[in-house]
């Protein structure tokens, strides 16, 4: 019968580092990992906090950048200087005063007149006319020390295409000098185009009132009372 091996007594396992032992030592290796590991990410987070919540340099130094040049600018500022506003000059006082025109009498001839108010239509281009001519023949009219005025009346026909001016009765200038005037007024007057213009009658009478100032014993300008 063969022969029995001797036993040979059980060698002992080699103990694991950090394996081995009793149960409370893994229990404790976990918990200090775990301790370690809790560390780690609340400083992780505390750094990351800090990182986003920190004020960036950039808008500070652009800040820094776009106030200092406006206070150097606001203290090289010139002081305002207040420029003296000249008076206005005083508009020059009219050679003549020329009033509204009057529209005396219209009708189908010079015997056949209506003279109520409103009847007659406007012949603005002669009344433009006659103004015009008063105004640039002022020269032409009296001299003295009181205002005076002339009345100029204008009568249109338009059968014949004649015009004619006189002094009328209105005025304070009569005689020879409102006529020497009306003359001197009359030769400056041009007729519009006949053809052109519109009107509802064949005859007007037309009158214009011009007052003329006096002259001042001194400079002999005109001065209006």
């Amino acid at each position: 019968m063969p022969a029995s091996r001797p036993s040979l007594p059980s060698e002992s396992r080699p103990r694991r580092l950090g394996t081995g032992g009793s149960p409370g030592g893994g229990e404790r290796l976990l918990r200090t990992q775990l301790v370690i590991a809790f560390i780690l990410g609340t400083t992780i987070l505390a750094v990351l906090l800090y990182l986003w919540r920190r004020p960036s340099a950039a808008p500070r130094d652009a800040h820094d950048a776009v106030t200092e040049p406006s206070s150097s600018a606001s203290a090289q500022a010139p002081a305002i200087v207040h420029t003296p506003v000249a008076p206005k000059e005083k508009s020059p006082v009219p050679r003549v005063k020329i009033g509204t025109p009057q529209r005396l009498k219209c009708g189908a001839s010079p015997r056949a007149l209506v003279g109520e108010s409103g009847v007659c239509d406007s012949l603005p281009p002669f009344e433009q006319a006659l103004a015009k001519a008063i105004d640039e023949k002022v020269d032409c009219a009296p001299k003295g020390t009181d205002e005076g005025s002339i009345n100029y009346v204008l009568t249109v026909d338009f059968r014949t295409h004649d015009i004619h001016l006189f002094p009328g009765r209105s005025g304070t200038w009569h005689g020879k000098q409102a006529k020497v005037a009306t003359e001197c007024v009359r030769k400056a007057l041009q007729a519009p185009s006949w053809d052109t213009m519109i009107h509802q009658y064949r005859y007007y009478v037309v009158a214009l009132l011009a007052t003329y100032p006096k002259q001042t014993a001194e400079d002999g300008l005109p001065n209006f009372q």
